[in-house]
């Protein structure tokens, strides 16, 4: 058993010797866990208080380069052209491509905000269908809804033809939630 009072590096209580020729590790000191890699040299820690850290070997990624005049037509048409599933293409396209082409980041957000106006239209639709279902012209309500719906992948395909063919799109009846 070891002496629980005995010092650190005490060989009389059962505790390791360090190796010869290396100083003794001052009281409370820890070793590093296993695997841990010192920083690399050239490692210059951030400021003291900015609330960073960065981890060592960490290399900022380098901005996107802007699309081609092909590449920048074809995500401006699948942005287009997703509105027939919902918001949520048009929303990653824009996102993700809206700084690096001007016809993606135009089409995108015109396909966001129409596909936005469309889901506003048809849950305020279902609302009202059912809350005057209990008059029994609620189904005139969930029918609108469905109309909606198909006006909107209707508009879809067109704006993603159009912008396919080389033009743009504006869309009709749209609330311009992003500028």
């Amino acid at each position: 058993m070891t002496d629980p009072n005995a010092t650190p590096n005490d060989p009389a209580a059962g505790q390791p010797t360090p190796p010869s020729g290396q100083p003794t590790p001052p009281p409370g000191y820890q070793a590093p866990p296993p695997g841990y890699q010192a920083p690399p040299p050239g490692y210059q820690a951030p400021p003291p208080g900015s609330g960073y850290q960065q981890q060592p070997g960490y290399q900022q990624a380098a901005p996107q380069a802007p699309l081609s005049p092909a590449d920048d037509k074809q995500w401006a048409f699948l942005a287009q052209l997703g509105g027939i599933l919902g918001f949520l293409p048009p929303l990653i396209i824009w996102l993700i491509f809206k700084d690096r082409g001007p016809l993606t980041n135009q089409e995108g957000k015109e396909s966001l905000n129409f596909q936005i106006s469309v889901a506003i239209a048809v849950v305020a639709l279902y609302i009202l269908g059912t809350i005057l279902s209990v008059i029994l012209i609620g189904f005139l309500f969930y029918f609108l809804a469905w109309a909606v719906q198909i006006v909107g992948v209707v508009f879809a395909i067109i704006a993603g033809v159009k912008v396919n063919a080389g033009g743009t799109y504006r869309y009709p009846f749209t609330f311009r939630f992003i500028k």
